[in-house]
């Protein structure tokens, strides 16, 4: 595959590292992530002293999870050892996510490191998650969650030095002078699942930060009762926490050790992998079941099961932490604002600079006009009860224990009514969906993620029809497999005879499959993605690959036959596909080389394409730069046409790209045909807004100049866009707006969310236009 530079994996280093209630936004869903820090095993020096009576066999324990090793260059001697360990934390550790991980063989970064292990990405804000402000490892956080939240990559990495003085035995009967690998994996597999802080020191000038918090920083206690995740992010206070005595105060952890609180290695002269993340080497070492997790190794000792203490820390982990010592007043919270909604106003904001230290209890929410107070613990907040076209503004106190926070001031808000509804599909939730009209009527096909399908709605005689297209059968080239992904479609007519075109993606397989239908049957196939390899872009000619490419896609017809454009997963491309006397020829459109006005760019997350005379336009983003969240941080868009099927045709146009006040162009795209030519929309981003855009962005043709639109008061603009003659559809905080383009003015379509993603479309039906969406879980539209 060929992933672009700013993908490529971490290395071995340390990281740094009225009553209201509930909505769900584009902020509340976003799962953040960030590099994880590295636990170290060393080599004490030592001989042991005692020796722990090896485990007994797991042939028959249920196993609570399935761990997936990918040995690398391990030797094959190693591997034994290296699966027991693996085994074990299967019967100790629940999940029903599937956990890989990745083990390589190599030297030690630093002299008498044994071994070292990452969750190499830590999650927070996940569903599920226990407390939504932490940071939880890999495959903790997707126990948790219950599912995957980065199929990309794996939960677990493990390095282990090569030339140690190993024993590969899995008997627990370690000789003298050599190092137990079963011992040292089951050490770093509990690093790898979460037993690790996010902290950071600074040897030089003494200063700490744990800027990503860990549940074990939530646990991790100092002596005046308040918790490590709660010291200042940078400071020399925080350093000398991390360099004196810390607890544990888990409920669970202190109860297995006899009612007294855990003691953490926090030696006065900081330890790069081995502070804070590990129980104190002089009460532990000796302590037999419970050393397993001690910083130091001695040659020849042996425990080759968790021990109760490190089982009941991780159940810790897996429960909401108690509340922290609050520690001085709250700041104000930051970023408030209001978001029209329909005789309601949504309030967002951000916690006080201070939450951690101050331990926030509750935000007092006023409104101004009318003096109506509410309380919540938690952004976003619903207010009801308001009246369409009058102003409202309000203000917001966070209280903890000491006192108030200084009140901030919200925007100022008009509610309106939103559009009149009509249900297509009550029981499809249409995330995906594209329209067309054929045979002189409007058709749209849309995705059913619950089952898993793609679904057709036809308007004839006053009433819509609904046929499942594919994902519930294995006859005539359908599937069963999940196909709910990227719709595009478009018709022609030959010989008086017309022809829809659907193209979809298989989520199983990650194929791009083609419907096409002639008036009475149903043809299917396989257009690409089946092959049995990946095609490496620097291969021709171009043939039919094995990539995912299953992501995104855009159908054109012209005089020459039906063509595709979708994205190859697998290496950041663009390709094409046309149908010429019934064989696809294949191509790639762009993203492989930086000459002929081509580009580089990881192309085509979103794209589009329509046929004009015999011309196709195709419109796409194109990534150049992602942060550690894998948002994008730089992206331009991009703009291809060509008259006939040459793949030497293409003329490509960059339209839009990060300058003074654009950081990203991108998000998702749209392109329309006009009286007054071809239209194009997109939206933007500055520095300040990333990791969301900030405004809306077309231009009536690929040379005029760019007409900007924010949503101001509105919340986030984002992905679905669909542009026409009049206006611009587009989501709202996750509900659906437009811009009126003759007035250059935002309004609200639906209080109903749309799924975050999904995708929309005007229609006209009995010369009445309508917004169409998957809203609130339905295939609906809507008219003013």
């Amino acid at each position: 595959m060929r992933f672009k530079s700013i993908l490529t994996s971490i290395g071995l280093v340390i990281g740094l590292l009225t009553t209201p209630f509930s909505i769900t936004t584009a902020d509340a869903l976003q799962i953040k992530s960030a590099p994880a820090n590295w636990g170290y095993i060393y080599a004490s020096g030592k001989t042991a002293s005692v020796q722990t009576v090896e485990r007994n066999s797991s042939a028959f324990i249920e196993k609570k999870s399935n761990f997936i090793v990918n040995f690398n260059t391990v030797p094959a001697t190693a591997r034994d050892a290296v699966q027991a360990a693996v085994d074990t934390w299967s019967e100790n550790f629940a999940s029903a996510v599937p956990v890989n991980v990745n083990v390589t063989w190599s030297r030690a970064s630093s002299y008498g490191i044994l071994a070292a292990a990452s969750a190499k990405n830590n999650y927070a804000n996940f569903p599920g998650a226990p407390d939504k402000t932490l940071y939880y490892a890999s495959a903790l956080a997707n126990a948790l969650a219950g599912k995957d939240l980065d199929p990309a990559s794996p939960e677990i990495e493990i390095s282990i030095t090569s030339d140690a003085p190993w024993y590969f035995g899995i008997d627990g009967k370690c000789p003298p002078k050599s190092y137990d690998l079963q011992s040292v994996i089951l050490h770093e597999m509990a690093h790898g699942l979460g037993f690790i802080s996010g902290n950071y020191y600074d040897e030089f000038s003494g200063f700490g930060r744990i800027t990503q918090p860990t549940p074990f920083d939530a646990y991790a206690q100092l002596p005046d009762g308040r918790r490590l995740a709660d010291m200042p992010i940078s400071s020399i206070e925080t350093g000398k926490a991390l360099t004196s005595t810390l607890v544990w105060s888990g409920e669970n952890g202190i109860k297995s050790n006899s009612g007294i609180k855990p003691l953490l290695y926090t030696p006065s002269i900081y330890e790069p992998g081995s502070s804070v993340s590990h129980l104190d080497e002089r009460t532990f070492s000796q302590s037999g079941e419970n050393a397993v997790m001690t910083p130091n190794l001695d040659s020849g000792e042996v425990f080759h099961l968790p021990g109760p203490l490190l089982l009941a820390m991780f159940d810790d982990m897996r429960r909401k932490p108690p509340a922290g010592i609050a520690y001085g007043l709250p700041e104000a919270a930051q970023n408030f604002r209001a978001i029209v909604s329909d005789k309601s106003a949504i309030l967002m904001f951000d916690r006080p600079a201070n939450f951690r230290s101050a331990q926030i209890e509750s935000y007092s929410i006023k409104n101004i006009k009318t003096g109506e107070q509410t309380t919540t613990s938690d952004s976003p907040v619903i207010i009801t009860g308001l009246k369409n076209g009058l102003s409202y503004s309000f203000s917001i106190i966070a209280k903890n224990a000491v006192g108030d926070s200084p009140s901030a001031l919200s925007n100022s808000i008009t509610p309106q009514t939103t559009w009149k509804a009509a249900v297509i599909d009550s029981t499809a939730d249409a995330k995906y969906l594209a329209s067309a009209i054929y045979q002189g009527s409007p058709v749209i096909a849309y995705s059913d993620s619950k089952n898993g399908d793609i679904k057709l709605a036809t308007y004839a005689n006053g009433k819509w029809g609904i046929k499942t297209i594919d994902g519930n059968s294995q006859e005539f080239g359908k599937t069963t497999n999940d196909v709910s992904g990227y719709i595009s479609v478009c018709t022609s007519s030959t010989n008086k005879k017309n022809y829809l075109h659907i193209f979809y993606t298989d989520l199983i397989d990650k194929d791009l499959k083609y419907a096409l239908y002639d008036g009475k049957s149903w043809a299917y196939e396989v257009v690409d993605g089946d092959a049995a390899a990946i095609q490496d872009y620097k291969i021709f000619p171009r043939v039919r690959g094995g990539s995912d490419v299953s992501v995104s896609n855009a159908c054109a017809v012209t005089s020459d036959g039906v063509q595709v454009f979708y994205r190859d997963e697998s290496q950041g491309i663009l390709l094409g596909a046309v149908k010429s006397n019934g064989e696809w020829i294949y191509e790639i459109v762009d993203g492989d080389k930086d000459t002929e006005s081509r580009t580089t760019g990881d192309v085509a997350f979103h794209m589009k394409a329509i046929t004009v005379d015999k011309k196709v336009h195709v419109i796409y983003d194109s990534v150049k730069g992602f942060d550690t969240d894998k948002n994008v941080t730089k992206g331009e868009i991009r703009y291809a046409v060509r008259t006939g099927i040459g793949a030497a045709d293409w003329k490509y146009k960059t339209l839009d790209a990060p300058d003074g006040s654009v950081a990203v162009a991108g998000y998702d795209v749209s392109i329309f045909n006009s009286a007054k030519g071809v239209n194009f929309s997109w939206f933007t981003s500055s520095g300040v807004s990333l990791p969301n855009p900030n405004q809306i962005r077309y231009q009536s043709s690929p040379t005029s100049s760019f007409i900007d639109t924010k949503a101001v008061g509105y919340g986030t603009p984002n992905s679905p866009i669909a542009v026409d003659e009049k206006s611009i559809l587009f989501s709202c905080e996750l509900r659906l707006c437009l811009v009126n383009k003759a007035k250059n003015k935002v309004e609200l379509i639906t209080k109903g969310v749309i799924s975050d993603g999904g995708k929309s479309a005007w229609i006209t039906l009995n010369k009445i236009r309508y917004a169409v969406a998957g809203v609130s879980g339905k295939l609906t539209l809507f008219k003013p």
